[in-house]
């Protein structure tokens, strides 16, 4: 288990299915939850491969600060298939204030274990990271 800088650990089932997401596209996104009683970071849920980007959206608790990591596909203007892997970290406005600490000092060592991360989004409402955000982050 690695060991994040705000002494979060991460749980090794984080990198093991954030390297099925990136090599095998087994899942659409991720969601991760810091679990404050045993200090780490562990996968809270995982969407199937044809999961809608709102099945993502709506995974992210209203109040509760998350990390996730979610595969976009999208068609370039010159018509080539991409993909891009993109980290958000989720936190709302409404969220306790250690909770975002805690998730905010965390979040760059996290990220650091999840090697293939192409985009990064913070987001502390829905608006921030609705569908037309994610697809011009993605150019």
């Amino acid at each position: 288990m690695a060991n994040a800088a705000s002494g979060m650990a991460v749980h090794d089932d984080c990198k093991l299915k954030f390297l099925e997401l990136k090599a095998k596209r087994t899942y659409r996104f991720i969601v991760f939850k810091i679990e404050e009683k045993q200090k780490q970071v562990v996968v809270e849920k995982v969407g199937e491969p044809t999961d809608s980007y709102e099945a993502f959206t709506a995974s992210l608790p209203a109040d509760e600060c998350r990390y996730a990591v979610y595969d976009f596909d999208f068609v370039t203007d010159e018509n080539c298939q991409k993909s891009r892997i993109f980290f958000i970290a989720w936190s709302p406005d409404t969220s306790k204030v250690r909770s975002k600490m805690i998730y905010a000092s965390s979040k760059d060592r996290f990220k650091r274990e999840l090697d293939g991360i192409q985009v990064e989004l913070q987001a502390t409402d829905p608006s921030e990271m609705d569908l037309d955000v994610i697809k011009s982050r993605a150019n």
